[in-house]
């Protein structure tokens, strides 16, 4: 009953539409989190370098 609910109703596709939402965003900021922390880390490791040929 709960699953034809939740695909029958107006109130349980928005609840579906939400979760779906939700789970997207938890992907796309952990992606643009991680690209970040790549960046960072390639700066820290150029700095690093630079600092031992000096």
């Amino acid at each position: 009953m709960a699953w034809n609910l939740l695909f029958t109703s107006d109130i349980g596709l928005l609840s579906l539409f939400t979760i779906l939402f939700m789970l997207v965003m938890l992907a796309y900021i952990a992606r643009y989190v991680s690209q970040h922390i790549k960046a960072e880390t390639q700066k820290q490791k150029v700095a690093g370098d630079q600092s031992l040929v000096h």
